[in-house]
């Protein structure tokens, strides 16, 4: 509810969360440390509390539905996974049986380039750089085939078809593979997750360690009445409750420490995954899926400073604007990132990628760090020093990591039946 200037009621419904936390604060046990206060404080307040998500996020999308379909609702409503509804469950189904997994854009792509090596020897050769390796990795998340005609890549593999072929996703977005396979039958492959949810009872707590430690990018709540989602609550949604609770006392005895203070970055340097400008974007695709991560920075090619940011939301780009791939069939990592922008440009669209690189130093305080996160809409912040080189990334789950911990057998058997999990799913 809005209110006016100078009442004490709070600004925003993510600010009544805030305030929520502040009046459980204050009765907490003194003895306790403020991870501890701050655990109990979020035990307490159900995940039902959460301010709603717009409209527009909280899409399901049928069994039945294209792949086609599913990549034109995903990118209109600017999400990159959405809940399966089973079309064959009965009316009065429960919502265990109504929901039958999380599409995801990149499991998409992998499903696309799987089935392609069936038709074009090109992505037979794409398949394999992304197929089963010694460390038991998975197909990875899938770029275009047209990564691979980058300059250094054509020059250690100038047999490849795909160095002379301008059209590859263009091929593969017209077929009837693409046009008339339900998202139904992809269920269980590669980047295809369980419907892992909350109900309505359960606590912020839970909901907090399940976009941190157990790698969740949103997380469904359940209405048990309803047996229906009644709420998605995303990252992007808990940085800005965060931000919103800026000022508050609990906030700011968290929010006001440098990120030095507090062990940040937690990754060395010499451990940050990253892209040079010069190789393939087909391999900052790759390493996305090999480690893990949503995002990694493109370095220029003479050092260690960060130009730019390839995100796994980019990748919706190889599908829904696979001509940027007639003018840029050189695509580096650099040239991608071109590529991209000039296309969003001239199709007036907003987007990150547009902005200038976003960097924090360690002295920047973690308040700093939230309010970043929030105004340019994004997952993650790179730390450099005085010189502009790169030495860490801070993440949601990181900031989490630093507000929460997960107590002793906390989850005790809520995982049961969810794992162990398809080998390349995610929770």
């Amino acid at each position: 509810m809005m209110i006016e200037e100078g009442s004490s009621t709070p600004r925003s419904p993510e600010a009544k969360v805030g305030m929520q936390v502040e009046d459980l604060w204050d009765v907490q046990e003194p003895q306790l440390s403020p991870t501890e206060k701050l655990n109990a404080c979020f035990e307490s307040i159900p995940v039902s509390d959460f301010p709603p998500a717009p409209s527009s996020q909280v899409v399901e999308i049928n069994s039945d539905s294209s792949l086609a379909e599913v990549v034109k609702l995903l990118a209109q409503h600017k999400i990159l996974s959405a809940p399966v509804v089973d079309v064959k469950a009965p009316e009065d189904a429960s919502w265990i049986d109504r929901y039958i997994g999380i599409v995801e854009f990149a499991g998409i792509v992998v499903s696309i380039l799987h089935q392609s090596e069936k038709m074009d020897g090109s992505a037979a050769l794409a398949f394999e750089l992304f197929s089963e390796s010694e460390d038991g990795i998975g197909p990875a998340v899938a770029a275009a085939a047209n990564g691979m005609s980058s300059p250094r890549y054509r020059s250690l593999h100038p047999e490849s078809p795909t160095a002379t072929s301008g059209d590859f996703f263009e091929t593969l977005t017209s077929s009837d593979f693409y046009k008339n396979t339900k998202v139904g039958d992809i269920s269980g492959s590669f980047r295809w997750a369980p419907f892992l949810a909350l109900q309505k009872s359960n606590s912020f707590l839970t909901m907090l360690l399940l976009l941190s430690k157990y790698r969740m990018k949103s997380v469904p709540v359940v209405d048990p009445g309803e047996q229906k989602i009644d709420n998605i609550i995303t990252q992007s949604a808990v940085i800005h409750m965060l931000e919103e609770c800026a000022g508050l006392h609990w906030f700011e005895s968290w929010g006001s420490k440098k990120l030095s203070e507090l062990g940040l970055p937690l990754m060395k340097p010499s451990h940050i995954i990253k892209v040079y400008e010069d190789e393939p974007v087909l391999q900052a695709f790759k390493l996305m899926r090999q480690k893990g991560v949503g995002g990694i920075p493109v370095v220029a090619s003479n050092g260690r400073k960060a130009i730019g940011n390839i995100s796994i939301r980019d990748i919706q780009f190889l599908l829904l604007a696979p001509e940027i791939y007639k003018e840029f069939r050189s695509i580096t990592a650099k040239n991608f990132l071109t590529a991209v922008r000039s296309y969003l440009e001239e199709h007036q669209k907003d987007s990150p990628l547009l902005k200038n690189m976003v960097t924090c130093t360690r002295d920047s305080t973690l308040k700093d760090v939230i309010m970043k996160l929030d105004s340019m809409k994004i997952h993650r912040i790179y730390v450099v020093d005085d010189l502009g080189n790169l030495e860490g990334v801070i993440t949601l789950r990181d900031i989490i990591s630093k507000l929460v911990h997960e107590p002793r057998g906390y989850f005790g058997d809520f995982f049961d039946g969810v794992l162990p999990l398809p080998a390349n799913s995610r929770v």
